[in-house]
């Protein structure tokens, strides 16, 4: 029965069957367990190329192909994906490597800082607060979504393990790129994110959901610690191709 609601953002569905179900343009394709979903730009395609990749299928979406790659890593075999920017295309590309055979996921990508942390350093966000529409489609209301201690300290030991220092972090997740107003920045600093992104409470409630393993991976890009001033800096690009090598070492454990 649904969960109804004045808001219908608040509304949720707990129980029947979706209409159309994720997967539905890929059926026949199985893919490996283990899953690295990458918000690395043309880095993914760059790495793919470089190892030869095979490309079992595509996720089709209205602007683009987006190749689902799968490469040999470390012995075993392994699903490397671009991950779309936002969290609805984010889920949805998710949700449908989940019907296909994917259960394990790493997510690695950029956040803005909220607080004064220097760019390029490696966070891994413990709980996202829900401040976009998606997550409330695969999980009832709540203000936060826990990630995976599991994987959280997967990801933390296989830092640990290439001596590469980092912090836990709760992470603001929202749709509105061009609404961090300085009232709201100032707001969700004070109630403990130490930073931004668009995606991660999106991809957490879509793995709580379907039932598999999720944790991510971020370094940090542009800063909003000065509410007035806003710092591009280099929003993180000495970080993106180190990022993947990074995580292709650390999925090993999942």
């Amino acid at each position: 029965m649904i969960e109804k609601n004045e808001l219908p953002i608040l509304e949720y569905d707990p129980v029947s069957q979706e209409v159309l179900k994720p997967g539905h343009d890929n059926e026949g394709v199985r893919l490996p367990e283990k899953c690295l979903f990458a918000f690395l730009g043309d880095e993914v395609d760059k790495y793919a190329e470089q190892v030869k990749a095979t490309v079992a299928d595509h996720f089709i979406t209205i602007d683009r192909l987006r190749p689902i790659y799968i490469i040999e890593n470390q012995g075993e075999q392994l699903c490397l994906c671009r991950a779309p920017l936002g969290g609805p295309g984010a889920a949805q590309f998710m949700d449908a490597l989940i019907a296909l055979g994917c259960r394990k996921f790493l997510a690695v990508g950029s956040c803005g800082t909220l607080v004064d942390i220097k760019e390029n350093d490696f966070l891994i966000p413990t709980r996202a607060l829900r401040d976009e529409g998606t997550s409330y489609k695969y999980l009832p209301a709540s203000r936060y979504v826990d990630l995976d201690p599991a994987a959280v300290e997967k990801i933390g030991q296989g830092l640990k393990e290439q001596g590469l220092p980092f912090e836990p972090c709760t992470t603001w997740t929202t749709d509105g790129f061009f609404r961090e107003t300085q009232d709201m920045v100032e707001y969700r600093r004070g109630e403990g994110c130490q930073v931004v992104e668009m995606e991660c409470a999106s991809m957490a409630a879509v793995a709580a959901k379907r039932g598999a393993e999720f944790g991510q991976l971020l370094y940090t890009a542009d800063s909003l610690a000065n509410v007035e001033a806003h710092d591009d800096r280099d929003w993180g690009q000495a970080s993106q191709a180190k990022a993947l090598h990074i995580c292709l070492r650390i999925i090993h454990n999942f």
